[in-house]
Formats: C-alpha cells, sequence, structure tokens
C-alpha cells in the first residue's frame, strides 16, 4: 500500500508546485479522504500571495470531495468507500466560539478555516478531516463530484452572502462582483424572495451569468456609476440589501452608499490586501445611518452540506455553469496559474484525480 501521495503546495510565499508527503493517519475522531474531485479558489491565490502570511510547504485546497480511505475508530455511521464532501469549514464543535453558535471562527477568528490555513489543504490524492462525525457528509447517488464540489465553498459562501443581507421578501438587493461567489450570492437572493436583483459587473461572460442566474437588471460600472444606477432603480432609496462580493475597497463603499437606511450591507469578499478597509463617512450616516454591516465566514459542517446538496437534488440550483475549465490533477499549476491571471475567462477550473 502506498506511504505516500501527491500534493500541490504553496512552497513559500509566490511559489507552488508539486511535491510528495506523508499520507496522513486520522486520529480516533478524524478521517481520511481520497479526492476524486476539487476546485481551484482564488482565495489560494491570495495565500500564495501573502494574505494570510508565510507559510512553508503548505498544501493548498478546500474545495474537494471524496471516498473515506479510512476512519477514526469513534466516528460512526460512516464505511471505508463511501462517497462524501466536506465543507471547505471543518469547526471542532466543541470549543467556546463553537458553543456560541460562530463555528466558523472555531477556537479564534476564522479558525474553522483549517484547510490550507492552519493544516495541509485538500489539492491533494488524500486529505485529513477533522471531527469527522460532524464534517463528512454522504453524496447522494444522484449527484455528480462536480456538482457537489460546488457544495464545499461557492454555494455555501454565496448564501451566506444572501442570508447575512437580511433581505427581505420582495425587497431590493445589490450583489457587487459577479465570480463564482457572487453568482451565488445573486441564486441566494432569489432563492430568499427578493423582489428585485441588481447584479454589478463589467465582464461579458459573467454578465451574461448573471441574468441566468437570478439578477433582474446587471449595471456595467465602467459604463455608469452604479451607485447612481441603483439610486435610479430604486426611487432614490437604496437597495434594502448589498452584497459585497470582491473585498476590494471601491465595491465596499460602493455597497455603503447605495444601501438605504435601515439596511443591511453583507460583506463575503476576501480583503487580501492592505491594513485598512475604508467608510465613506456620510453615506455611513457618519457613524448613525441605521446601517448594518455584516461580515462572516461560510458556515461548516454536515448539516450545511446535506441542505445545499438537497438544493441540487430538486434542481433549483445549477451551479455547473461555472466549470470553465478541466484539468488532471498533474496539471494543477496551470489551472492555478489561470486563476491568478484570471485568463481565457476562466471562472473555476475542476481537477480531477481519477
Amino acid at each position: 500500500m502506498a506511504q505516500t501521495m501527491k500534493a500541490f503546495v504553496m512552497k513559500k510565499l509566490g511559489s507552488v508546485g508539486m511535491m510528495e508527503k506523508p499520507i496522513p493517519d486520522p486520529g480516533p475522531n478524524d478521517a481520511v479522504v481520497k479526492t476524486t474531485a476539487a476546485l481551484v479558489c482564488t482565495s489560494d491565490v491570495h495565500t500564495v500571495g501573502g494574505a494570510i502570511g508565510e507559510r512553508t510547504n503548505l498544501t493548498l485546497g478546500h474545495e474537494a470531495v471524496g471516498v473515506i480511505y479510512k476512519l477514526g475508530s469513534a466516528v460512526k455511521g460512516f464505511r471505508e468507500g463511501d462517497r462524501v464532501a466536506v465543507n471547505a469549514i471543518t469547526p471542532c464543535y466543541q470549543c467556546e466560539n463553537c458553543l456560541r453558535g460562530y463555528t466558523s471562527q472555531c477556537t479564534e477568528m476564522l479558525g474553522g478555516w483549517k484547510f490550507a490555513n492552519v493544516k495541509d489543504g485538500n489539492l491533494a490524492e488524500y486529505f485529513h478531516v477533522n471531527s469527522a462525525q460532524a464534517n463528512l457528509a454522504t453524496i447522494p447517488p444522484s449527484l455528480t463530484d462536480e456538482q457537489v464540489a460546488y457544495c464545499t465553498d461557492m454555494m455555501s459562501t454565496g448564501f451566506m452572502g444572501a442570508e447575512h443581507a437580511n433581505i427581505p421578501v420582495g425587497g431590493a438587493v445589490a450583489v457587487f462582483a459577479q465570480g463564482p461567489v457572487g453568482l451565488m450570492a445573486t441564486v441566494g437572493a432569489r432563492l430568499l424572495g427578493a423582489g428585485l436583483v441588481i447584479a454589478v459587473e463589467v465582464v461579458p461572460q459573467r454578465k451574461k451569468l448573471a441574468k441566468e442566474f437570478g439578477a433582474d437588471v446587471v449595471l456595467d460600472f465602467k459604463e455608469q456609476d452604479p451607485v447612481r444606477a441603483i439610486l435610479d432603480l430604486t426611487g432614490g432609496q437604496g437597495v434594502d440589501s448589498s452584497i459585497e462580493a470582491l473585498g476590494a475597497q471601491e465595491t465596499f463603499e460602493a455597497c455603503v452608499k447605495a444601501t438605504r437606511p435601515g439596511g443591511t450591507i453583507s460583506n463575503i469578499g476576501y480583503h487580501g490586501e492592505g491594513d485598512y478597509v475604508q467608510m465613506p463617512r456620510k453615506e455611513w450616516g457618519v457613524g448613525m445611518g441605521d446601517k448594518v454591516i455584516r461580515t462572516g465566514l461560510c458556515p461548516g459542517g454536515a448539516e450545511r452540506m446535506k441542505r445545499l446538496m438537497r438544493l441540487l437534488e430538486t434542481g433549483r440550483v445549477n451551479p455547473l455553469p461555472l466549470t470553465t475549465h478541466r484539468f488532471r490533477f498533474n496539471d494543477i499549476e496551470k489551472a492555478f496559474d489561470l486563476m491568478r491571471t484570471k485568463a481565457d475567462g476562466i471562472l473555476k477550473p475542476l481537477i480531477t484525480f481519477m
């Protein structure tokens, strides 16, 4: 039986490559999954660029599905060989933050994000899953690995953006940026009953997908001021909710400016550069504008995965148009480079292992 595996790693800041690593062993409460399919995320690019500091030979990746290779002795209800999905966020469900209901902040801020942060990620032939009883989710036979891979982050994070936005039924929402997460936020806003969904995007392919995923209006910020256009569309009032899905100063400011008093700004963008995010003071109501700013890291755990897979089973969401490129695992460095440069119209590259 093989003792080592191939893993795609961040060698150091700005440097990636493939290396051999030992296949991990599970503790009593853990599991090891043999990877069958995965996606590369822009967050991996941010990590390699230094957003969370120096890492050495850290396996990248947090969006993967596979089959159980080994189970810890205390894990019940699963068998080796079961097809499973694992959320990008894998809380322990025992620490103070988990018990307080903030599982994505397990142990410490951002602590639920373990893959490719505080432990090796899952862009490898095998990956370790902590607290497996709570973090493994069996994949229904009717779903493909590719479909379910989107549940692990893109759907979970995008839908969280809509959930945190406090969208009233029939209300107006603006989603700034229509990358994979923003597109899933657009779907989520429609599912939650928004009456007017406004997408802000400049890339033609993404503008088209925004309409397909449920946007009523798509604004191109190179053609018009999106804040002014949003105010015009809402009779000068602004939207009830806005969702920042890029992680940029300009889009965050626009969300604050476009949201009406009493509204909510939901930030799901990864602000990976700089020391501060600036607030537009006047449109913030000089600190008294009754505008809520909600941040979050997507919920983890098996229950979240089961609910997202149910949406796939019933056909309420089809994330597959997000897959623009396909690679074998041996060619993953090409996929990573495309995600870094955003060349060739890439949205998400699917990585297959078998």
